[in-house]
């Protein structure tokens, strides 16, 4: 843990407010404790000025949703900043903010969290402080203020459709229908253009729209953040005298992937790339994570008040390295060859291990469920699906055969899975009660392929929500060869 800040991955949430949908649900800090009891370790906090303008609310956007105030809030991230985790916690602010309000959230972060604020005495970092370093601590990033980015026309213009998903579910499919596969993703973005209207904001801007925020707010951001002018390629330009964050779409990251992959690759080696979910995910669902972990990118944000496949990929991979919310990134991405050349995503790899999985049996359903949860007149018809999330030529997902009228099913059934990224690989397992109109769930787990322990394990399942069933438990056995 004492490598800097972008060495590692951060466990992320967009939004973190939110108690639901993107359009109408109500902010609060309940969403807030959640997360940061999870492990989760990056707050996002949309800051605009209340009704009377004299104090500071929490909401997305302009919006008739409920607010919270800003002081309560960061009340309770220091109350469950650290129950789960000791390594830092960032709070990410948009701030919407006059000058006089600026100085009233710099007296609110400096009253509440004291001396674990941690704000550098320099202007600018030349490098990121370590997570063992800033153990117990909290730190502010924040960027331009959204009405001087408006202002200036520093707008996207999107050449092109939606991102699309991949077609349906089979037992081939690596994903589900809830999320993208990656692969797809960066053939789409291809073919559409990415522009920047002129007059983007660069870092005098910058400096421009913070020109009259009062020096203690200014003081107290430790992670700046902005767009450079000029297009993608140019802000992924690292510059030798300081770091700083880059905050990109799901949609801009896709289309900056599919043809400057290498570029984002180098820029995480020392700066801080944040994805966050596109405007349009109005139910505040998820996207894949892998186009962002496999290249770098150390905060992909995520809506944490929902449920579902991306969701489960998030808190899986999560589990490593004792669930503290930061996760060594692998050395590959950290490397620079002497010719100057970094890990490419794109590149045809070499298989590196070989994952056999077995799958004996499966109990407990009996004690978690009630009788007629599944059948009505029967007991359950089980099925197991187990596969491999991670980079495309990884990504897979397999299914045993159906055991019929058992509430303890035995497939003893093994798979084998050729890992070429290992590293960043991820067991998924789920099991469904095959049904003619349509399967039952049965439960689920994702575990870091690196954090597997060979030999016959008891592997515990969890229900759609991600809360772990009290007796549901499969018989599994792990081998690398």
């Amino acid at each position: 843990m004492n490598a800097p800040l972008s060495h590692y991955f951060i466990y992320t949430g967009h939004n973190s407010y939110l108690t639901g949908n993107q359009l109408s649900s109500d902010c609060s800090d309940a969403p807030i404790i959640k997360a940061l009891q999870i492990g989760v370790r990056v707050i996002e906090l949309d800051m605009w000025p209340n009704s009377s303008k004299d104090d500071i609310d929490i909401l997305h956007g302009r919006t008739l949703t409920a607010p919270v105030s800003l002081m309560k809030c960061l009340t309770s991230i220091k109350e469950y900043a650290f129950v789960a985790s000791p390594y830092p916690v960032i709070i990410t602010l948009e701030d919407h903010l006059t000058s006089d309000l600026q100085a009233k959230v710099a007296k609110m972060v400096l009253e509440v969290f004291g001396d674990i604020l941690y704000y550098p005495e320099s202007k600018h970092l030349q490098e990121f402080p370590s997570p063992e370093a800033l153990k117990g601590r909290v730190l502010l990033s924040t960027k331009p203020p959204k009405e001087y980015l408006e202002a200036k026309g520093g707008t996207m213009i999107d050449r092109g459709t939606e991102t699309k998903f991949s077609k349906g579910e089979n037992e081939e499919s690596a994903w589900g229908i809830e999320v993208p596969d990656i692969q797809d993703e960066l053939q789409d973005a291809n073919k559409d253009d990415l522009l920047y209207r002129e007059g983007d904001v660069d870092e005098d801007d910058e400096q421009k729209a913070r020109k009259n925020a009062p020096l203690e707010y200014k003081h107290l951001i430790t992670i700046k953040a902005g767009k450079p002018k000029g297009s993608l390629v140019d802000a992924l330009k690292s510059d030798p005298e300081k770091v700083r964050r880059l905050s990109l779409s799901e949609q801009e990251l896709a289309k900056v992937a599919a043809r400057h992959g290498l570029n984002i690759v180098s820029f995480t080696q020392r700066n801080l790339l944040r994805v966050y979910p596109k405007g349009t995910r109005f139910n505040s669902s998820n996207y894949n994570p892998f186009l962002g972990w496999v290249h770098g990118a150390q905060m992909v944000a995520f809506n944490m008040q929902g449920y579902g496949r991306a969701l489960w990929l998030m808190n899986g991979f999560y589990k490593a390295n004792g669930g503290c919310g930061y996760v060594k990134k692998p050395d590959f991405l950290m490397q620079t060859c002497p010719d100057g050349k970094v890990f490419d995503p794109t590149a045809d790899l070499p298989v590196k291990t070989t994952l056999k999985v077995k799958i004996y049996m499966g109990d407990g359903w009996q004690q978690d469920f009630k009788q007629t949860h599944f059948d009505s007149y029967s007991p359950p018809d089980f099925y197991a699906k187990v596969g491999i999330a991670g980079v495309p030529s990884d990504s897979v997902m397999k299914k045993t055969r159906v055991v019929e009228d058992n509430w303890v099913p035995v497939w003893e059934e093994q798979f084998s899975f050729h890992l070429t990224v290992p590293e960043i690989a991820l067991l998924r397992v789920e099991v469904h009660e095959y049904d003619v109109n349509e399967d039952d769930f049965g439960g689920q787990t994702v575990l870091p392929v690196s954090e597997l322990r060979p030999g016959i394990r008891t592997v515990a399942l969890f229900d759609h929500q991600g809360l772990k069933f009290r007796s549901v438990k499969l018989l599994m056995s792990f081998e690398f060869v």
